[in-house]
């Protein structure tokens, strides 16, 4: 790794929701150079991108890369120079993966191939952070929750830890599960200081929420715009929230302490603090636009979680690191961010996966 002053940083999915939070951090609080690399293709991500290039102005820290991370050859060449990388492209749904496990594979699993073995080729030893998903833990193997109220629960359980056994149950699942232990061993074998991040719901500004992923950002918009939802299951299901500029704290804060978190996974999210069911969110929602959220329940879908609640311990005990936003704070920085943009926001439409590969001539880099 390069121990001078000035960082180059390379983020894969740069122009995305977490990649344009950590993008515009470091190049508003710090003097990183700042590599995006990204196909553009989840709707509304070509927005972040401007953003970024206002933040960096006429400074010249800003390199964008409009390339697709299955396409070695542009990966391996926006590797050659990087100090630190951080692994965001993905295909995000397990609605997706069902549908088309193969390209779920493709962008996930080779994907990640693509970025760890240019790493290696390198010669440079880059930091590599890699962001997984607690889907990789399955069911559990916790039992039947009880039900309280509006939420599902198991009074004695402190949140899942990164002891937890792997049990996939979905080619999301699989994929993000077989990539994150490929950037484990890589960093073992090939001596690469790797990080890797399991994690549960993040949420905030600049997520372009829908209803296979960000869903709190979808429920807020939707009432927002007085949109009908689907929640799927008896609504009770539940999960801890992390504030995406919590997350970018993360992000430094593993980077800073890299003696110790070198080689590490974790698992991070909001913990038992941050917890909330779909229908205490709603409530939530309710009670801060001042109207009800119309809801329509559905069959609950394969592979999800009735409970996932992070222990983030590990990261705290090895960093000093844990969430300073709450849910209702979370909840209000997406509600701001959507006042700002609500002319953006409403005019988004989704389009099929397969429409947004970028061809190899259309994949240029962009000053």
């Amino acid at each position: 790794m390069n121990h001078g002053e000035v960082r180059s940083v390379l983020i894969f999915g740069g122009a995305g929701f977490i990649g344009s939070n950590l993008a515009h951090h470091l190049l508003t609080r710090t003097d990183a150079r700042v590599h995006v690399f990204d196909n553009l293709s989840r709707a509304g991500v070509v927005h972040n991108l401007e953003w970024l290039k206002k933040a960096a102005a006429n400074t010249g820290r800003l390199r964008v890369t409009l390339g697709d991370i299955r396409e070695s050859r542009l990966v391996e060449a926006a590797v050659g120079d990087a100090d630190e990388i951080y692994h965001f492209a993905a295909q995000v749904a397990v609605t997706t993966s069902l549908v088309d496990p193969r390209l779920d594979f493709e962008v996930n699993l080779a994907g990640t191939f693509n970025v760890l073995d240019a790493a290696r080729r390198s010669g440079r030893k880059p930091f590599i952070l890699f962001t997984s998903t607690n889907k990789v833990y399955g069911y559990l193997g916790l039992g039947q929750p009880v039900r309280s109220n509006k939420r599902y629960m198991y009074p004695e359980h402190r949140g899942v830890s990164e002891r937890q056994p792997l049990d996939f149950h979905s080619p999301y699942g699989c994929s993000k599960g077989a990539a994150d232990q490929y950037v484990r061993d890589f960093g073992r074998i090939y001596d690469l200081p790797t990080v890797v991040f399991r994690m549960s719901c993040i949420a905030g500004p600049r997520q372009f929420g829908t209803e296979d992923q960000g869903w709190v950002a979808h429920l807020l918009y939707s009432a927002l715009q007085k949109k009908p939802v689907t929640i799927y299951g008896d609504g009770c299901q539940v999960r801890d929230v992390l504030c995406v500029y919590d997350l970018v704290r993360a992000f430094e804060a593993v980077r800073r302490n890299l003696p110790v978190t070198s080689g590490q996974i974790y698992n991070v999210g909001g913990g038992m603090a941050n917890t909330v069911s779909l229908l205490e969110l709603v409530d939530a929602i309710d009670l801060q636009v001042g109207h009800r959220l119309q809801c329509v329940n559905s069959e609950p879908r394969p592979g999800d979680q009735l409970v996932y609640v992070t222990d983030y311990s590990k990261l705290h005990r090895e960093t000093g690191w844990r969430p300073e936003l709450n849910v209702s704070q979370t909840l209000r920085l997406l509600q701001d961010f959507w006042e700002e943009n609500q002319k953006l926001l409403t005019g988004i439409t989704v389009a099929p996966p397969d429409t947004l590969l970028l061809t190899n001539e259309a994949s240029r880099r962009a000053a």
